[in-house]
C-alpha cells in the first residue's frame, strides 16, 4: 500500500485571460453573470480555491457549475447533499457481490493461497468510486456540492478536509491524490449556516435575484423562440412575486420555465388567464398560489 496518483487525463484547456473573457465564455453557453459573478469564478479557477456560492433557489448556483464544465470542456460530477449523507456515501464502496463472484470462481478453481485471494479481493476494480473519489480521478472535471446546507455538521467537517489536500484514504489501497485537483462548486440555499472553516477554504460570493432587465435578457438568451412582450412581462411578473410576502418566491429557474410553457402553448403575451392556468409553473406551493389568485391576477400583471 503507499500512495496511488489518479488516472492520467487531458490537462484544462488555456484558462480566460480575465473575468470579463470567462463572462464571453459563459455566455457562449447561454449563461448571463454579472462582472461580480465573473470575478469570483475566474479567481476561483485561477487560484484553484473552491467556489462557494449561496443565495436563494432559482438564481443559478447549480447552473453556473454546469455552464462552467461545459467552458472548461470537463465532465461535471455532482455531488447532492442531503441530511444523513456520509463519508461512505460521498466517497466509495466495495462493490461486494463482484468480489463475492471473484471468491467463489476462486474457490471453484482451486486457489489456496489466503492472502492472495485477500489481495486480490480488495483490487482497484472492486472499488465502486462515488462523487469524491471520482473527481479526485478525473482530470479535468468540475465537482460541484450542490446544497450543502442540507447535509450535517459532520460531513461538512469530513468535506474541509477533502478540499484541504484533494487526497482519500483507502485503507486496503493507501491514499488517493488528484493529478490535478477538480475545479470545485459549493452551494448552499442558506437553509442553515455553514461553519466559518469551510467557507475560509473557499472564495464567496453570494447570488442576488437579477435586476429586471438582466432577468429579461436571460430569458431571451435561453428562450430565443419567446416574444420580447411575453419576456418583459414574464421577468416583471416574477420581480412583483418576488417582493410578495410567498412562502417559495420563484427564481430564475421559475421564470425560465413559466417562459418555456407559455412558449410551449403558442402564447405570445400573457393575459390574466393563461398566467391563472400556467401558475403551477412559477409558484409550487398551493398556498402560493391561492394568495395570488386571491389578490388578482391583473396586479400581478399589470402591477396593480
Amino acid at each position: 500500500m503507499g500512495e496511488i496518483a489518479s488516472p492520467p487525463g487531458p490537462v484544462h484547456p488555456a484558462l480566460p485571460a480575465d473575468p470579463a473573457e470567462l463572462a464571453v465564455l459563459l455566455d457562449r453557453h447561454a449563461y448571463l453573470c454579472d462582472d461580480g459573478l465573473a470575478t469570483a469564478a475566474f479567481l476561483a479557477l485561477r487560484m484553484g480555491r473552491p467556489l462557494f456560492l449561496e443565495g436563494e433557489a432559482g438564481v443559478g448556483k447549480t447552473e453556473l457549475a454546469k455552464t462552467m464544465a461545459a467552458v472548461l470542456g470537463a465532465p461535471l460530477i455532482r455531488l447532492q447533499c442531503y441530511e444523513g449523507l456520509d463519508a461512505s456515501q460521498a466517497l466509495y464502496d466495495w462493490d461486494f457481490p463482484r468480489q463475492l463472484l471473484h471468491l467463489r470462481a476462486a474457490e471453484a478453481a482451486g486457489v489456496t493461497d489466503v492472502a492472495r485471494l485477500e489481495g486480490e479481493l480488495y483490487d482497484r476494480r472492486f472499488l465502486m468510486a462515488r462523487p469524491l473519489l471520482r473527481a479526485l480521478e478525473t482530470t479535468p472535471s468540475v465537482l460541484l456540492v450542490d446544497e450543502i446546507d442540507r447535509a450535517d455538521d459532520e460531513f461538512e467537517a469530513f468535506l474541509l478536509e477533502v478540499l484541504s489536500d484533494f487526497t482519500i484514504s483507502v485503507p486496503e489501497l493507501g491514499t488517493i491524490r488528484a493529478e490535478r485537483p477538480p475545479v470545485v462548486v459549493v452551494t448552499s440555499n442558506r437553509t442553515r449556516e455553514v461553519h466559518d472553516a469551510l467557507k475560509r477554504r473557499c472564495l464567496y460570493h453570494w447570488l442576488e435575484h437579477p435586476s429586471f432587465d438582466r432577468e429579461v435578457a436571460i430569458i431571451r438568451r435561453r428562450l430565443p423562440d419567446a416574444a420580447e412582450r411575453l419576456a418583459g412581462q414574464v421577468a416583471a411578473a416574477a420581480q412583483r412575486l418576488r417582493d410578495a410576502d410567498l412562502l417559495k418566491p420563484p427564481g430564475v429557474a421559475e421564470s425560465l420555465d413559466w417562459t418555456e410553457a407559455l412558449v410551449s402553448l403558442g402564447v405570445r403575451e400573457l393575459d390574466p388567464e393563461v398566467a391563472a392556468v400556467t401558475l403551477g409553473t412559477v409558484l409550487k406551493y398551493r398556498e402560493d398560489q391561492q394568495r395570488v389568485l386571491a389578490d388578482g391576477i391583473d396586479g400581478l400583471l399589470n402591477g396593480g
